[in-house]
Formats: C-alpha cells, structure tokens, sequence
C-alpha cells in the first residue's frame, strides 16, 4: 500500500485546502511585515522634507507682525527649538503608541482631525475608484468583442480624452456644464451620507468623475488591448471555439478573466494616484476631506497633521497592494498549487 492510498480521504481533503489557503497566509504575512520599514521610510523622509521647507512654523503660526520673543516662545512651547532627530522620535515613539501627536496650529489632536475628515475622502475614493473599475471594464468589454467597430472606436475615443486631460483641468469644465449650464450636481459643497443619500451622492459625483475619468481611460486601453491579444492568439480560446463555446463567454468566462491581472497590477500601482488626486480636487469642490487639511497644513508647516495623513495614506497604499496580491492568488489557481508546493 502506497503512503497516498493509506490517507484517509477526509484528511486528504484538509491537506488541501490548507495547501490552497496557505499561500494567501504567506503573501499577507510577507505584505505585513514590509509595513514597518515602508511606514519609516516614508515618514522619515517626509520630516526631512518639511523640515527643510523655507520660514518657520511658529512664525507661520503668529503672523508676520509676531516679535522675535514671541516666536522664540512659541518654539520653546511647541518644542520646535528642539534637534531633528529628538523632535523625530518622540513623534514616532508615540506613533508606536497610536499617537499622532497634536496638530501645532488648532491644538486638536491629530487622530480627532483625520476622524472628522477621513470618511469623506475614503467616500470620495470609493466612489471614484469602483465607477472608474466598472465602466471601464464594461467599456472594454463591448470594445473587444468586435475589434475596430463603431463600440471599439468610441471606446478609443473617449480614451485618448480621458488620458488627454488632466483631474484639475477637468474638474472646472465639468462644474460649467453639469453644475451651472444643466443644474444637475452641485458645483461645492458636501452633504453627509446620513443626512440625505441622494444629495450625498450628487455632492460626490462631480469630484470622483474629476479623479476617476483620466483612470477610466488608462484602465479601458489597457483592458481592451489585452482582451484582445487574449481573444486573437491564446491557444485555450481556440480550444474553446473549437468546442463550441458561445462567444460572449469565452469573452467573459476566459479572456476577461486573464486580462484581469494587468488591471490588478496597475489598480495597485496607481491608487497613490487617487490619493494625490484628492489634495487637488477637494478644495476645488470645497470638500471636508482629508485632502483639503493636508494642503492648509504643508502652507501652515503643521507637521504632525502632514505627517499623520502620511501615515494613514502609506497604509490604505499598503492594503491596496496587498489586496492585489491575494486577488492574484484567487484568480490564477497556477500560483496556488505553485505556491503550496514549495
């Protein structure tokens, strides 16, 4: 008897569903601990660079007509008079803690600011993100089923506008037409999700088609041209014709399921992206976000908010990255048993 035929096949069963979820455990475990060096680095680097910002954060504080004693005094309170690397490990020592310390021009604590502010950004993300994925992968889809016809021309189209504008460029032509001309969305301004849903949405709409419409297009090319090259050369969609597939699920059921790992990749590579996006257009619209702080705070050299949204950003970036390795995991089962073997 062969040690394969003496397992139960209960525990054989078992065997492999751990081989297949170990490999998910793996990616997070290694994504996890890459947190901390990325998390330092990037918040070094960002205190260095304020740090090195022209004028001076108390004087910022108190105004040109300040006196030099007043300033000195308002350094010595702030602890601004203290060395770099001082100043730079009590505010990490406290990040440890779950401190971000207490913002130098409100006096309100960081972690109070980003909790009235990050919800609105996280919605505006959100909503910018999911439009951009599903139109795009619906535009591509109708574009590649007939290559060069009228749907793959206008998806081209809208494509080359889209990669041709830029979100701050955008946002002001998209307030003249559909906030003044037509009167369909608001031109500033925002309304909380639990005050009215409807007006939450139409506030939000105009500010997530100025950061999703330029990623709409990138994602739709790069999406049509694989479905494509998927449906013109792969062996496994002739095997599928051959076998009398209907066309429309070969499209979805097999090309667009491979294709699916360019968008991954470059959805993860481009959420900084998105978030970059939201420090320009959310003052443009008047937004409460976390965007609009993160501009008045770099003018007013307010480090531990600058540094505290940072913080926050690195790891929603992280947690992207992370949910497009996994998602590698579940869509190509080569990787699983790849990744279990070893």
């Amino acid at each position: 008897m062969t040690a394969e035929a003496g397992v139960r096949p209960g525990a054989r069963t078992q065997f492999a569903r751990r081989a297949v979820g170990s490999p998910g455990v793996r990616v997070a475990g290694r994504r996890l601990l890459a947190v901390i060096p990325v998390l330092w680095g990037v918040t070094f680097l960002t205190f260095i660079v304020m740090n090195m910002l022209p004028g001076d954060a108390a004087q910022e504080l108190l105004g040109a007509n300040a006196t030099p004693a007043e300033v000195h005094q308002l350094e010595i309170q702030l602890h601004l008079n203290e060395p770099f690397w001082v100043r730079y490990g009590n505010w990490f020592g406290g990040l440890l803690k779950g401190d971000l310390g207490t913002s130098l021009s409100g006096g309100q604590p960081v972690t109070t600011i980003l909790g009235q502010r990050l919800p609105v950004t996280a919605e505006l993300l959100l909503y910018a993100f999911v439009a951009s994925v599903v139109f795009a992968v619906g535009l591509a889809v109708l574009a590649a089923r007939r290559p060069n016809g009228i749907g793959d021309r206008i998806s081209m189209a809208v494509s080359m506008m889209g990669l041709s504008i830029a979100p701050y460029v955008l946002a002001p032509v998209l307030v003249y037409l559909f906030a003044i001309k037509v009167g369909w969305f608001p031109a500033i301004g925002y309304t909380p999700l639990t005050q009215n849903p409807v007006e939450n949405i139409k506030s939000l709409t105009l500010p997530a088609a100025s950061i999703g419409f330029p990623l709409f297009a990138v994602y739709t090319r790069l999406l049509r041209a694989d479905i494509v090259e998927q449906m013109q050369r792969e062996d496994y969609i002739v095997t599928a014709r051959a076998k009398g597939v209907p066309p429309w699920r070969i499209l979805i059921r097999h090309a667009l399921r491979n294709s699916l790992f360019g968008l991954i990749t470059l959805v993860g590579l481009n959420f900084g992206t998105l978030i970059g996006a939201v420090a320009i257009i959310e003052p443009i619209f008047s937004l409460p976000g976390v965007g609009a702080i993160l501009i008045e705070s770099i003018n007013n050299r307010d480090l531990p908010v600058v540094e505290g949204i940072v913080v926050i950003f690195a790891v929603i970036t992280v947690a992207a990255n992370l949910l497009a390795d996994l998602l590698y995991v579940a869509l190509d089962p080569r990787i699983r048993y790849e990744r279990a073997a070893v």
